[in-house]
This record gives structure tokens, sequence and C-alpha cells, in this order.
């Protein structure tokens, strides 16, 4: 590695959620029940969406595509933490550890731009009923995806190769049960200051304003179903976007709480639970949070079951 990155580190240690015995053994229960619901939920949700031509539409064509990204965001993480705890290997290879990066930064930014997206389409949905078909397009939805994957992949890869210029050539253990950036920045030995400045001005552009969309979208939402005479009509109207709204508190409550706290009330326990929240457990609600409170969902849900379940008969 010396070569190429000039560091005479080779790979890094991952010191996990906990060092007691006891303790891990019930966070790799803990880690792979959530996985395994976060894997089946979302395939479910994917395999529902496809199968029942009645979700044919644009809302759930997003809601597809963030049941994707988020096992995709928890398969970043968390198979390496049960290889950990049943190899008895804490230890990450340089290469490994960046890959990991770029994938984390990929689908953490997407799963940004999808509930902007999402909250874009629940605008148009409510304020403009009556034009809702011709706006929201197949081509406009396949652009709208494409270009966030687009930008969160050159997103991803600037910042892992800034990452990568860097030089690591003291202590090599994170601690953390992932390669975060903001524990690799502090134990590198070469100056960060372009990274941390990226990371706050690019990083937090892409976080931003998606944010400030989705802000945006449901202050008009909301003025849009004050303006409705009738209570059953405000509570229909605010039903077609609780599901979201409910996901998007969840989400970025967490990132919050993780990278806009100050430094001196942070602690490292505390930043694994959050790291936690958003990148095991969001993704594990998305599929309860968008079916229990949607008959169009749990309808076409049945079916799948009914089906699969009719298939092994």
């Amino acid at each position: 590695m010396r070569g190429s990155n000039q560091s005479s580190v080779s790979e890094f240690l991952l010191l996990g959620l906990s060092r007691d015995p006891q303790q891990q053994r019930f966070l790799f229960l803990l880690f792979l029940t959530m996985y395994l619901a976060t894997v089946l939920g979302n395939l479910l949700i994917i395999l529902a969406i496809c199968t029942d031509s009645r979700l044919h539409t644009p809302m759930y064509f997003f809601l597809s595509n963030l049941s994707f990204v988020d096992v995709c965001f928890s398969s970043t993480t968390v198979p390496k933490v049960l290889a950990m705890h049943i190899l008895r290997n804490q230890a990450i290879s340089f290469s490994g550890c960046l890959t990991q990066l770029y994938f984390l930064c990929v689908f953490a930014v997407m799963d940004n731009f999808l509930l902007a997206v999402m909250a874009y389409d629940r605008y148009v949905a409510i304020c403009h009923p009556l034009h809702y078909t011709t706006k929201m397009t197949q081509q406009l939805c396949a652009l709208l995806v494409v270009g966030s994957w687009v930008v969160a992949s050159l997103n991803a890869l600037f910042h892992t190769l800034l990452m990568a210029r860097l030089s690591f050539c003291g202590d090599n253990t994170i601690p953390h049960f992932f390669c975060e950036v903001t524990p690799l920045l502090k134990l590198s030995c070469s100056d960060t200051h372009l990274n941390e400045l990226m990371l706050l001005f690019v990083a937090g552009l892409i976080m931003i304003a998606p944010f400030a969309c989705i802000l945006v979208s449901y202050i008009l939402i909301a003025c849009a179903i004050l303006r409705v005479s009738s209570p059953g009509g405000r509570w229909k109207a605010f039903s077609t976007c609780s599901s979201h709204l409910a996901v998007v508190c969840l989400f970025y409550g967490t990132i919050i709480s993780l990278y806009f706290n100050p430094s001196s009330s942070r602690s490292a326990g505390r930043d694994m639970a959050a790291a936690m929240m958003y990148t095991v457990v969001t993704p594990m609600l998305n599929p309860f949070i968008y079916s229990l409170r949607n008959k169009d969902m749990k309808g076409a849900l049945g079916k799948v079951l009914t089906m699969r379940y009719l298939s092994t008969q």
C-alpha cells in the first residue's frame, strides 16, 4: 500500500459496538435479525410493486428504488459486522475500507435524494392533483432517479479519492463498526483540511439541498391541506404523505444527532448508536412504515404472500 497511497497502514481494526463477549453475542443476534428483516421486508415491497399493476405509479416507483437502496445500504455494513463476529477478525484492508466508504456515501446520498424526490411527488399529488399525470411522467421519474444515482456516485468517488491520498502511519484502530469518514480523518497523519473543507461544502450542500426541498414541499402541502374545508378531506390528504413524513423524521433525526451536534457533547458510543439507527434500523423500519397504513400496499403484499404460500403446496 505504500507505493500507491504513501501509507504505512495496510489495514484497519474495527472495534465494533462492544468488547464484552456476552454483549457481542447479543449484538450479533440483533444485527442478524435486523438485517434479515431489512432484506426480506424491502424485497417484499419491491416484489409487491412489480407484480401489482395498481402500484405502477410514480410514488411506488420511487418507493421501490428506496427499498432497493435500503437493502444495499444495510448490506454495506451489516455482513462485515457479522463476519467479524464469526471469524473473530476485526481487520479490514485499506482498499476494503475505502470501498465500504464509497458505497456508504453512495447509498446515504441516494436515500437523501429519493426522500426529496418523494416529497416533491407528494407535493404535486396534493397541490396539483389535476396536473399530476402530466407533471410526473415516466420520463421525469426515470430522469430524477438516474440523476440521483449519477450525483451520488460522483460525490462518493470524489470523497473516496480525497481519502485515498491521505497517509495513515500511526494508530489503525477505528472506534466504530464500519469505515466512517470522521474517525478515518482523525487517524490520518496528513493534512486533512482539504478533506474537511470539501466534506463540509460538498457533502453539506448535497444533504442540505434535498432537506430544504423536503421542507418547502411539506410547507406547501400543509398550506394546501389547511385550505381543505372538510376534516375528512384534510385527513385523507395528510394520510397520503404521513408514511413518508415518518421516514423523513427518522432518517434526518439520526443524521442531525450524529453530524450536527457540538463535538464536545459527542462520544464514540453515542455516534455509533446514531450511525446504527440510520444504517441498520431505519432501512429495517421503512417497509413497516410504508405498509402498515397503506391499504394498497397491504393488499399487494397479501397477494404476494398468498401466491408464495400456494406455490409451496
